[in-house]
């Protein structure tokens, strides 16, 4: 849960209270708990949803973009590949990651490490579904960018 909020707050001190705030509506809504998921998932998308809420505080302002070209057929089985095979250290990775316009990262990460598709990011973002997926292919090519600079 930590890491979830730590890779959308990108601060330790802001993941901590992300963290707490989100155990705490937890508690006080248990009873909102339906059991249509496990408890982890349905805690875990309450951390993400205050992690986004906190950031959304900072005044986020995503770019609505027109996905005007058409979108690659990648998935994100197909980006981790890419990612394992780059022979780079996950530490190294993890800052790159960084360093992505937040933005960029948020989606990225919604998308490939927490698993939701650009539909939900959408909804859960404010955001169109072709804004989701444009900020998801800038993400990766700007990552790619990052990752080549290392090297």
């Amino acid at each position: 849960m930590f890491n979830s909020a730590m890779r959308i707050t990108r601060d330790y001190m802001e993941a901590e209270d992300v963290l707490q705030e989100a155990f705490v509506r937890a508690f006080k809504n248990i009873n909102s708990f339906k059991g249509d998921s496990t408890f982890g998932a349905w805690l875990k998308r309450i951390v993400i949803n205050t992690a986004i809420n906190h950031v959304k505080k900072r005044k986020l302002e995503f770019v609505e973009v027109e996905d005007r070209h058409k979108e690659l057929a990648e998935g994100p089985a197909a980006d981790e590949f890419e990612l394992h095979q780059s022979g780079m250290s996950m530490e190294q990775i993890r800052k790159a990651i960084d360093l992505l316009p937040e933005g960029y990262r948020m989606v990225f990460c919604l998308y490939l490490l927490e698993g939701y598709d650009h539909q939900e990011i959408g909804h859960i973002l404010g955001i169109s579904e072709a804004t989701s997926k444009s900020q998801y292919s800038r993400a990766k090519k700007k990552l790619r960018q990052l990752l080549s600079q290392q090297l």
